[in-house]
């Protein structure tokens, strides 16, 4: 599968932003699909996880509650919705897949497939 993030861009601190990832191919409800972040000089963490099937979900702390994830598998496509956005948020977020349906997991090495990256910015 390939995966393209969108939807980045500069926000001040408590506003939204709405990042979303397309899928290619007819396969995209075979995956687990989340959503990881890397900002300058600090290592890549999870920020949340779906299940295939959209009933199961998972967050990192530092964003629950203000963040949410969804997907669509009709349109091949995820969702991260972020509100009440933060500095600390700011980061280059990616979309991944894992090829394996039965877990929630936030081990980027576990995740198969990766989009490219769109920068969030949040100024204070």
């Amino acid at each position: 599968v390939q995966l393209q993030a969108s939807g980045g861009g500069l926000v001040q601190a408590g506003g939204s932003l709405r990042l979303s990832c397309a899928a290619s191919g007819r396969t995209f409800d075979r995956y687990t699909m989340g959503w990881f972040r890397q900002a300058p000089g600090k290592e890549r963490e999870f920020v949340a996880a779906i299940s295939w099937s959209g009933g199961s979900t998972y967050y990192a702390d530092s964003v629950k509650g203000r963040f949410t994830i969804s997907r669509d598998n009709a349109k091949n496509t995820l969702t991260l919705q972020m509100n009440s956005l933060k500095p600390e948020d700011t980061a280059v977020y990616y979309c991944a897949a894992d090829s394996s349906r039965s877990r929630l997991s936030p081990r980027a090495n576990l995740y198969d497939y990766w989009g490219q990256g769109t920068l969030v910015t949040v100024s204070s």
